[in-house]
């Protein structure tokens, strides 16, 4: 998969698990988990990615005795996975065209 596609669908992805409620890492990667596989390095490079794009802030809250780290989507995170599902229309397109020309062939 071409890496700027994928980095566009794992920020969407990493956006869309904070939409609802803030959240650390492992609870990220566990909710994510039914859909896809990510490593704790991509996420967290993800993270940074988004936080230095401020479509995410970052707190710290004691949770067990240590720090834990929480995400928060901010507005400009919002308006990312609004622009996702507007793209995603034209991605399904262009990949039922492609496929489409896979089973065509697959015909004659």
């Amino acid at each position: 998969m071409d890496a700027q596609l994928k980095r566009g669908l794992l920020d969407a992805c990493v956006l869309a698990a904070i939409k609802d409620e803030d959240s650390y890492g492992y609870k990220i990667i566990k909710d994510m988990k039914p859909y896809l596989e990510m490593s704790e390095s991509t996420l967290y490079t993800v993270l940074k990615r988004l936080e230095l794009a401020a479509m995410l802030t970052v707190y710290t809250v004691e949770h067990g005795g240590r720090l834990r780290k929480y995400y928060r989507i901010t507005p400009a995170g919002r308006r990312r996975i609004e622009e996702f599902k507007r793209e995603w229309c034209e991605i399904r397109s262009i990949a039922n065209f492609i496929l489409k020309e896979d089973t065509d062939h697959g015909k004659s």
